[in-house]
């Protein structure tokens, strides 16, 4: 089988930007933020990965390097399965990975197990998302890549989860101790991700800090300085 685009291994700590639908982050736009990310992170050596629209994994995952994850994929084969996302198309696309479950494309717990299985028989890395503690540990007894704890009345907000709950962060550490913890929601500045990392989690899940900042060089270098430091 034959595979485009960056195929990179995901390295911790990272950093993962969804772009969801912002005007700022689709088509040529996404492009654009991609390789700044892509930029940043290779002038300071930290990890970043970027999350955009599905039709425009192709074009960003075939010009950057670093890893490119879809939104969501279906646990389906090949076959009649029409307006479905098949997870080999999206990995020949180029796509080195995918977040499931997002608090804005949430999924049963039983298609969360089936897509699991699917995506380690086309070798795709998966972070799952968990609105708290408990569902994270339910979701991390299934073995994916990697849990993101997104507390969903934190979401698009201005006070990140690292200030508003940083006890959720250091307990998920504490009791998912096989499966990296990653954190997100509200996360907009340089000391959320250190504070994040501190408490023991192996990435950040950001979005409108950068998609929608007037400077995203500015706020991802702010970022990589973090990342850096941890």
């Amino acid at each position: 089988m034959l595979y485009y685009g960056s195929m990179e291994e995901v390295k911790f700590p990272v950093l993962i930007t969804n772009f969801k639908t912002y005007e700022s982050a689709t088509g040529v736009r996404a492009l654009e933020l991609a390789k700044l990310h892509e930029e940043v992170a290779k002038e300071y050596g930290v990890n970043f990965a970027v999350c955009p629209q599905v039709m425009d994994i192709w074009m960003v995952a075939s010009q950057v390097k670093i890893p490119v994850f879809a939104h969501h994929f279906d646990a389906v084969t090949h076959g009649q399965f029409t307006g479905h996302i098949l997870p080999e198309a999206l990995k020949m696309a180029g796509a080195d990975g995918s977040l499931l479950n997002h608090a804005e494309k949430r999924i049963p717990f039983s298609q969360i197990a089936d897509s699991l299985n699917r995506a380690r028989e086309v070798g795709f890395f998966t972070v799952v998302c968990a609105r708290d503690l408990k569902e994270a540990k339910e979701i991390a007894a299934l073995n994916p890549d990697a849990v993101a704890i997104e507390p969903p009345e934190l979401i698009g907000g201005d006070i990140s989860v690292s200030s508003a709950s940083p006890d959720i962060i250091s307990k998920a550490v504490k009791e998912i101790p096989r499966v990296p913890v990653i954190v997100g929601a509200g996360v907009k500045t340089g000391e959320d991700i250190k504070i994040a990392l501190k408490l023991g989690a192996k990435g950040v899940l950001v979005a409108s800090g950068v998609t929608r900042a007037a400077d995203p060089r500015k706020v991802l270098t702010e970022f990589a300085k973090a990342l850096k430091g941890a």
